[in-house]
Parts: C-alpha cells; structure tokens; sequence
C-alpha cells in the first residue's frame, strides 16, 4: 500500500457530483470541502474538481494514474459523443448541458453484479449502507488519514456467508439472491472473464441466469461495469417517466410497454443508447 497523488490537467467531461450521483455507482461519498471518497478494487481515493483540473489522491496497492485512467474511462473521447448525441434532438441536448460532466465508469463487474441485485426496490442510502456492512465484515480494511475504508469482498470472500449472515446485514428479500448468485460464480456457472468476450445479447442471457439479476438489473450490469457496453438503455421508473412525457405521451406512465421504449431509444440513439440514458435519467430525477 502506498500513498499516491495524480493531477488530471485541462479536464473535459469530469464533474464529480455528476459521475457520482447519475445512479451508477454506490461506494462514493460527498466530503465537506465537495470532494468525493470511495474505494475502488484495494485502493482508496478522493477525487476534487479544482477549476479545469481533476485532483486523485489516495492509498492503495495499484498505480494511481493507471487505475484512474481506466475506471474513470479517461481515453474515451465524451466531447465528441456528447457533440454527437446533441444533434439527434433538443431534448436530448439539454439533458447532456445538466449532465455534461457524466462519464460512464470501468466498475469491477462481480462488485457490480452484487451491488445491483442489492439495488432491486431499495433506495440509494439502504443500498450504501448494505454494501458497506458488507465489507466491513467480509473485505479488507484500509485505513487512511485515521478512517477506516473497506474493500468489496472477493467471491471466495462472500461465499462464507449464510443466507441468515446476509439477511442480519440488512438485505431483506435480497439475501437469498445474493447468496445463490455468490455460489453460482465460485462454481463457475457462469464465467466472469468469458462474458467480456460475448456479444451484448448473450452476456446478457447469461447474467439473467443468475438469481435477483431481472432486465434492468442485467442491462445496468452490461453498461456500468467493465463489461462496458453502450448498446443497452435500463429501464427504471424516472426513464419511463422521461422517455413518455418527451416522446411517447401516454396519459397514464405506468401504461407504456418497455419493449416500445426500447425499441424507440435503439432508433434514435443508436449504439450509443446508454449513455444518452445516463443525460436523460440524471437530468430528470435531479429536476424532478
């Protein structure tokens, strides 16, 4: 573990209130001064915005430039998908200004698989709080400036867990879901590594094989993790409200089939579908 500093200069498309709280991710936490901590794989790591530059700082066990290069996907070029996703309507266009510094993260796909699942009917602080006491009892602890942080449990890690353990942890309903799919991956039933090889349709087949992953769920696994596919558009109730009141306006919400959505946003965003779902939904719920 070393103590490790890196300054992104002339940053385009990093806001962190805008990566962070867009509804991909669970383990970052707003500090005082505005900055954001959390822990990503076995490190831990404040990120600040200071004017147009990005400043990482952290202690951990991997190269602090390279990590964040990856998760935070730093080669991949959002001006120019913003510019073109601009241009399919107005609509889409002012979601993208509220949210311009949105960037879709390289996130651990077991990590995210679980915290998914934890995610199902739950609101964002609960899932927060599971997934901490989670690792707190079975990750690693790192302590830093005097705070103790927590690693995400490895598979082997969490597989100690009985589904009662789980349910004390405050899953709920969740705890057998978790539990099942925990035991599916350490036996291999589906094969993490082989899934990044897999077109998007198959892999998601395959992730609606394992218990408490629905389409949703499926479809937030396949865009926020390492699995990075853009081709997919979760469908929850602020994308529902959103794509009807722009387009469909259907009177009552709850009435608009989620195969029309998908269809219509497959039409008009093309196979960049999931980030403009990231512009709409955060636009939306932080408007609303």
């Amino acid at each position: 573990m070393q103590a490790q500093k890196y300054i992104l200069e002339n940053a385009l498309s990093f806001e962190t209130k805008h990566i962070f709280e867009c509804g991909q991710c669970f383990r970052w936490d707003e500090q005082k001064d505005g900055s954001y901590t959390g822990i990503v794989k076995n490190n831990v790591i404040n990120v600040k915005k200071v004017d147009n530059s990005v400043v990482f700082e952290g202690l951990g066990a991997d190269n602090l430039q390279e990590l964040v290069i990856d998760y935070f996907d730093l080669n991949r070029d959002y001006e120019k998908i913003k510019k073109e996703l601009s241009k399919i309507d107005k609509y889409l266009a002012n979601s993208i200004e509220y949210g311009s510094g949105i960037r879709i993260l390289n996130q651990d796909l077991w990590e995210t698989i679980i915290s998914f699942i934890i995610s199902a009917n739950n609101n964002i602080p609960r899932i927060k709080g599971i997934i901490n006491r989670i690792s707190q009892k079975y990750g690693d602890e790192i302590e830093w400036k005097g705070i103790k942080y927590y690693t995400f449990p490895t598979v082997e890690n969490l597989a100690k867990a009985t589904v009662e353990d789980l349910r004390n942890l405050g899953l709920g309903f969740r705890d057998i879901r978790v539990f099942k799919t925990t035991h599916k991956i350490l036996e291999n039933q589906v094969d993490l590594e082989k899934l990044h090889e897999e077109d998007t349709q198959k892999v998601r087949e395959k992730l609606l094989t394992l218990d408490g992953v629905g389409p949703k769920v499926a479809d937030c696994i396949l865009l926020f993790s390492t699995l990075k596919r853009f081709d997919v558009f979760p469908i929850d109730v602020w994308v529902r409200r959103v794509m009807n009141e722009l387009y469909i306006k259907n009177e009552d919400e709850t009435k608009v089939n989620k195969k029309d959505i998908e269809k219509l946003a497959k039409e008009k965003y093309g196979n960049l579908e999931g980030i403009a779902q990231q512009y709409l939904f955060y636009w939306k719920r932080d408007t609303a």
